[in-house]
């Protein structure tokens, strides 16, 4: 005898079941949508610029994704293994790498300079001090096989341009030149050069005068080169530095002009001791940020791809431009009565409104309008505001 199908309802998971990792969130509404409009508007600001959008994997053979300057990011890689090839694979944990290795193996034979911009989620197996998730959106650009000021002075200036056309308050833009200090500190041991440059970025001036022993003069002379571009730029011309420092030092002077001479009215600094964050950068560096922001908008620099090109970029953090940037209001809901002509509803879509259709009839419309968020219900052929 078969027995009759169970009527009875499963229980529900409880509330403990739903729980996220730490670093890990649900997108809701309507931050979600903003970011994804945002998302949008980002990558149509950098199109204007020349840049064409490629779209790489989210996971990739381990060897491929941490060579190159993947490789600095191999400690905030989460690893598993792919049950096909049985190989090992990463989740990214930043895009910049793999817009490397696209540019060094599919897109060897296009055209220098190659201009290149992307959007995705990366994953990182821990957060950041001011930046907790481990989860990311970033958005950014990358601009490969060109040297020179010009170069950097425009993947400057891009986001820059962007984030203003966004609304991100006073945009500000901080420049650094990590390779400055290991060339000074090149003759040294590599402990102690180590060392030396963590007490650089920590600004601590008593440990470096005790341990630069013959550098003491010029790394004091980086840390007084640490603020606004019209006084930290003359200290640090003023400096004397090795032949490969000099290079680096004048390509910034010339950045700064570039880039004062293109946005006059921008907020620059200069820090030459700043080694955070820059981990795979081989050349001049930079960091967004926004007056009364917690955390950057996002960082970018100098770097070398897979395939010895020279390359500069940067990348956009979400998270911070969705805390940062008030989430627009919501757009015009009109709640539309079970039974209405379908053609009324495409004909208020085409007008800008977002119709919630009902899918059944109820005995009153404008409290199912508001139980729905819905600013408007469809009366007599045209929208009426609920609580008019």
């Amino acid at each position: 005898m078969t027995s009759a199908p169970s009527s009875k309802v499963a229980t529900p998971p409880v509330a403990e079941n739903f729980l996220l990792p730490a670093g890990l969130a649900d997108g809701l509404p309507p931050e979600a949508g903003f970011e994804a409009a945002m998302v949008e508007r980002l990558m149509a600001s950098f199109a204007r610029w020349g840049y064409e959008r490629v779209k790489p994997p989210l996971l990739e053979f381990e060897d491929s994704l941490l060579a190159g300057p993947g490789e600095a990011m191999a400690a905030h890689t989460f690893r598993l293994m792919d049950p096909v090839s049985q190989r090992m694979m990463g989740l990214r944990a930043d895009m910049t790498p793999q817009v490397g290795r696209i540019a060094a193996s599919r897109l060897r034979k296009m055209p220098r300079p190659l201009r290149l911009s992307y959007a995705g989620q990366v994953l990182r197996v821990k957060g950041e001090q001011m930046r907790l998730q481990r989860q990311l959106g970033q958005v950014g650009v990358e601009l490969i096989g060109a040297e020179g000021a010009a170069a950097d002075a425009e993947v400057l200036l891009l986001p820059v341009e962007a984030l203003r056309e966004l609304g991100a308050p006073d945009v500000a833009v901080d420049i650094n030149v990590p390779r400055l200090a290991p060339i000074i500190l090149a003759d040294l041991p590599p402990e102690a050069r180590m060392e030396l440059i963590a007490a650089l970025d920590r600004k601590d001036t008593a440990r470096v005068s005790e341990r630069a022993g013959r550098h003491k003069e010029t790394l004091l002379g980086l840390l007084r080169s640490v603020g606004p571009v019209e006084t930290a730029l003359p200290a640090l011309l003023a400096l004397k530095l090795p032949a490969a420092g000099e290079i680096e030092r004048a390509n910034l002077a010339e950045t700064v002009a570039l880039v004062r001479k293109a946005a006059p009215d921008l907020t620059l600094t200069i820090d030459a001791t700043d080694q955070r964050g820059f981990e795979y950068h081989s050349g001049l560096a930079f960091t967004l940020l926004g007056r009364g922001v917690r955390g950057e908008f996002g960082r970018g620099g100098r770097y070398v791809n897979h395939a010895g090109e020279a390359a500069t970029g940067f990348s956009l953090y979400l998270d911070t431009l969705l805390a940062t940037l008030p989430v627009p209001a919501r757009p015009k809901r009109v709640f539309v009565p079970f039974g209405a002509a379908a053609d009324i509803g495409m004909t208020l879509r085409r007008e800008g409104w977002v119709t919630v259709q009902g899918l059944s009839a109820v005995a009153d419309a404008r409290l199912e309008a508001k139980r729905l968020l819905c600013s408007h219900v469809l009366e007599g052929g045209r929208p009426v505001a609920v609580d008019g």
